[in-house]
């Protein structure tokens, strides 16, 4: 369908041990410091440790652990480090049923070709690359955001946006703009809008290109009033940074 083309794409004791053997030496010395011969000195004693105390910074010390398996064998774009915030700018693609319908008849026949592809969480039109925030910058980024997105108009998109592209450009430029400001990287040169429906470990490319792509984008075609199905109000910019998310309406 020509509205919606289908793209693949841690303290020493030594000197308290010190201490302790010099007094048990000055009391076993005969008349030593006037103590009797008769007095055996007191054996020096430690408490021990207890484990909570041994094992409580442990957490904090080295390199934070970077599992794959916790994320589906994903790979970080950048090591993560104490203090910064992958930080994702984004339009939100709000689903319907009919979208969710579609589908559910696309990705089984795509994993025909590639039968790791797992189906996105949720779905979304980036307007920026995934970069790092320091933690005391994440509001003053945002509010910069805020700042310059707050004149636009909302829009439409599919599953490629062919609709509402020059409208995209000037959202990118503006967030390009903050990006700037802080040093990051922008966007791409010339960007192609989408929403991505699935996603894998590795490059797939050639099993998806080619007749993959033709035989789906049949699909597409071939549902039910497609243009309706996969139109949504863009209504608002969002921003990610960790486990923090920001909302921007648009007017």
């Amino acid at each position: 369908m020509s509205a919606a083309p289908l793209v693949g794409y841690s303290s020493s004791g030594s000197e308290d041990e010190d201490e302790a053997e010099a007094a048990a030496g000055a009391q076993a010395r005969p008349g030593a410091g006037g103590c009797r011969r008769s007095q055996s000195p007191l054996p020096s004693q430690r408490l021990p440790v207890p484990d909570s105390v041994l094992h409580m910074f442990l957490d904090t010390e080295g390199e934070p652990e970077d599992d794959q398996e916790k994320h589906g064998g994903r790979v970080r774009t950048f090591p993560h480090e104490r203090g910064n915030w992958a930080t994702h700018v984004y339009v939100p693609y709000e689903t319907r049923e009919d979208f969710l319908d579609l589908l559910d008849m696309l990705l089984p026949h795509a994993q025909t070709y590639v039968p790791r592809l797992v189906q996105m969480e949720a779905f979304h039109v980036s307007l920026s690359q995934s970069v790092v925030l320091r933690h005391h910058w994440i509001v003053p980024f945002v509010q910069a955001l805020k700042d310059r997105l707050a004149s636009f108009q909302r829009t439409f998109v599919g599953l490629e946006v062919t609709s509402g592209h020059p409208q995209f450009l000037d959202l990118v430029s503006e967030v390009d703009r903050v990006m700037e400001e802080f040093d990051l990287t922008t966007f791409y040169q010339d960007p192609s809008f989408h929403v991505s429906l699935a996603w894998c470990v590795g490059d797939a490319r050639l099993q998806l290109e080619g007749r993959c792509l033709r035989e789906l984008q049949n699909i597409v075609d071939e549902f039910e009033d497609p243009e309706m199905v996969l139109r949504a109000h863009a209504e608002q910019v969002r921003c990610k940074s960790g486990n923090k998310f920001f909302s921007m309406p648009l007017k």
